[in-house]
């Protein structure tokens, strides 16, 4: 029977903020606020009630542009940079699409939009899709779907390391400000053996109060075109899969989507359940929105069946 009130809830708030709560605490916030040129997950909360990530540069106040875990790109038809805040590009959410709680996940699906900062349309048509959903180990997944169409008949992502999800980490977690370690799948450490370097998921774990150390695991998926890409990862902390670090994307007015999972994680990787998670990721159904046939409700998510 479906519970009136779920373990898993999406909380809309004022600003354009919504809150993802798990059992009653808050784990993950989206920020779509014009306050910001560009939406942003933060916190993301791990399991011992701390953020695992951060706002911005521990160091360099030029990095302010760094929200948390956050969708950008600074080579966009011939160079237009939706990455620095120096920019007038933005990224505007159009509407939310569906918010959805259950005793499993909490979803929501949001329709953003692409702006040069010039002209009124946008230049390319993004729909986000967010699940929460708690690991076998009782870390917390938050697995992102996301889908670029041009407006135009296509657009070229130009060549870069800059883009698409990015991660910065918190600071006591960055190997440069705290303890942390970035590890990859082949188990190779440290970002002068892992940048530019291919692989299916990156680590990066270390403290986040004396005595407890946390992490976050970045799957990418086995469908995304770049699979497996090759990583822009700094030991100062942040670490992004770049789907144009070889050759440019062209979009065109299909949709052309990508599939991420972030594992928040108590303790240092744990090789295993990382392998393991990754298998399951790479079996799961996308999701997919879809106009609603209940009644007060506008659209639903659901996997492809």
């Amino acid at each position: 029977m479906f519970s009136k009130s779920p373990r898993f809830q999406v909380v809309p708030f004022p600003h354009g903020e919504v809150a993802i709560v798990v059992d009653g605490r808050e784990r993950l916030r989206w920020h779509a606020g014009k306050d910001s040129p560009r939406p942003f997950f933060f916190p993301l909360v791990g399991p011992a009630g701390l953020p695992l990530t951060r706002m911005g540069h521990p160091g360099a106040p030029n990095h302010d542009h760094h929200r948390s875990i956050w969708f950008a790109h600074n080579k966009v038809l011939g160079g237009i940079d939706f990455w620095s805040d120096e920019s007038e590009a933005r990224i505007r959410q159009h509407q939310w699409l569906a918010y959805e709680d259950s005793d499993e996940a909490a979803r929501l699906a949001v329709e953003l939009g692409w702006y040069d900062g010039h002209n009124p349309e946008p230049l390319i048509k993004q729909q986000m899709i967010a699940s929460v959903s708690l690991a076998d180990d009782g870390g917390l997944l938050l697995e992102i779907q996301t889908s670029l169409a041009s407006v135009a008949d296509s657009l070229e992502l130009g060549q870069t390391n800059f883009g698409l999800l990015a991660v910065r980490v918190a600071k006591s977690i960055s190997a440069v400000f705290g303890d942390g370690v970035i590890t990859g799948a082949n188990g190779l450490q440290t970002e002068s053996k892992l940048f530019g370097k291919p692989s299916p998921w990156i680590d990066y774990s270390g403290s986040v109060k004396p005595g407890v150390i946390e992490g976050i695991t970045y799957f990418d998926h086995p469908d995304n075109q770049s699979f497996p890409s090759k990583w822009h990862v700094r030991d100062d902390g942040w670490m992004g899969a770049s789907i144009c670090r070889d050759s440019p994307v062209m979009l065109t007015q299909k949709p052309t989507s990508w599939r991420y999972q972030l594992h928040a994680h108590a303790g240092t990787l744990n090789m295993p359940v990382a392998q393991q998670l990754a298998e399951q990721f790479r079996q799961l159904a996308p999701l997919i929105v879809e106009r609603s046939k209940q009644p007060h409700h506008h659209a639903t998510i659901r996997r492809m069946s």
